[in-house]
């Protein structure tokens, strides 16, 4: 007994630094935010704030366009998110359930793509977005985004697993492939999609390369190039910079917050399933 409960001690003890390691930098962004740029940079240097500046998230909102960086990206991660999840759905509702010839073979070159590293394909798709001219447009942002091979291995594990009789039930019904589809399949993968939908938002959400290399206009710019801004060549704006990193990292919160019971099911049963 004393024996279970030592580990149980251990156990609880490596949680706890776990955690202290991962929390402490989130603690340390949020009370700089309410700092003055001189007090960060003191040395020694102090964990609280000898005065909480509010001021610095009026002046990021207001005065830094940060409101239109903001919004910005939560029209490109909500609108590409979407299209992932009901594209991903769809292929793997066709891989897994509809029988016809070559699909092995699509899935596989699917997986394939997964292979290759993401920039090892920069240069040939900068010049296909510019020969599409969708440079300096969010469709270089989203439509090349909105065919994930990951989204479709994941929802295929899946839709693989709902059961065939209850599909072969609703064809004998008369309901044709895309209502069985959004009848039935969509709700039965419900906590895939919540699971998939917090990855590709988050990926999406926290990319800075490509969006940089896409979009010109500053009034175009997301989050991540926002904070860019605040890194000077001979002078950093920590106080700035730690606000408006603190405000990015408000809606993947919410997100995580609102999902995070039918995530940890995803999860867990893409593990089982896989």
């Amino acid at each position: 007994m004393k024996r279970e409960k030592s580990k149980q001690a251990l156990l609880y003890l490596f949680l706890f630094i776990g955690v202290s390691v991962m929390i402490a930098p989130f603690l340390w962004m949020l009370l700089s935010s309410f700092k003055t740029n001189a007090e960060i940079m003191r040395v020694p240097f102090t964990i609280f704030p000898e005065h909480f500046k509010f001021s610095n998230y009026a002046k990021v909102w207001t005065e830094v366009q940060f409101s239109v960086y903001f919004k910005n990206s939560v029209l490109v991660a909500v609108t590409r998110t979407a299209l992932v999840l009901y594209f991903s759905a769809l292929a793997g509702y066709v891989l897994g359930k509809l029988q016809f010839r070559g699909r092995n073979v699509i899935f596989i070159l699917i997986l394939a793509t997964m292979m290759v590293p993401w920039p090892v394909t920069i240069v040939p798709q900068y010049q296909l977005m510019v020969w599409l001219g969708w440079k300096g447009s969010y469709l270089s942002l989203i439509v090349p985004a909105m065919f994930s091979s990951f989204g479709i291995f994941m929802m295929r594990q899946f839709v693989s697993h709902v059961p065939t009789e209850l599909l072969e039930a609703a064809r004998i019904d008369g309901a044709g492939e895309f209502r069985i589809f959004h009848r039935l399949v969509l709700p039965l993968v419900s906590n895939s999609l919540s699971a998939l939908a917090i990855i590709i938002f988050l990926w999406t959400w926290d990319d800075f390369l490509w969006p940089y290399l896409m979009i010109d206009d500053q009034s175009q710019y997301l989050l991540p190039i926002g904070l860019a801004f605040f890194s000077g060549q001979f002078k950093t704006s920590y106080d700035l910079l730690y606000t408006g990193a603190t405000i990015s990292v408000i809606p993947v919160l919410i997100l995580y917050i609102l999902f995070q019971k039918r995530f940890i099911e995803g999860i867990t049963m893409s593990g089982i399933k896989g």
